[in-house]
């Protein structure tokens, strides 16, 4: 089985001393992801992943115990189109290529019945 180890730098919203700070994050994969990392992913590709935090702990070589925590990869996708990735590495922003403007993307017409929901479950009536 095949297994990639990385780590996603993110960006932290609140800047401290108008300086930009992030987080780097260790993700694991394994299987067809991890062979799906190996591929694609390279230092500034913007991803999404999906996942659970896995925790533990070992004794390193000096006998000091050292705690873990990781992203065991669920699901993972581009955030930015191909064409975008190149323009867009050094800005600050994200650059959705179908964005609407308000951080959502627009959703072509006629594919109602490809949506796997089709009602606000608020609506529905009370028992």
């Amino acid at each position: 089985m095949a297994i990639a180890r990385y780590t996603l730098a993110v960006d932290r919203r609140i800047k401290k001393d108008g300086e930009n700070n992030a987080d780097f994050i260790g993700c694991i994969a394994f299987g067809k992801s991890a062979e799906f990392t190996e591929k694609y992913l390279h230092k500034g590709t913007k991803m999404v992943v999906t996942g659970r935090i896995q925790t533990g702990s070992y004794t390193n070589k000096e006998g000091q115990k050292v705690y873990t925590t990781d992203v065991v990869v669920e699901e993972q996708e581009f955030a930015e189109s191909k064409n975008s990735a190149g323009s867009s590495n050094s800005g600050g922003g994200s650059n959705y290529s179908q964005s609407s403007g308000d951080g959502f993307m627009q959703i072509p017409d006629g594919i109602d019945e490809e949506l796997p929901f089709k009602e606000n479950p608020w609506d529905s009536p009370k028992m």
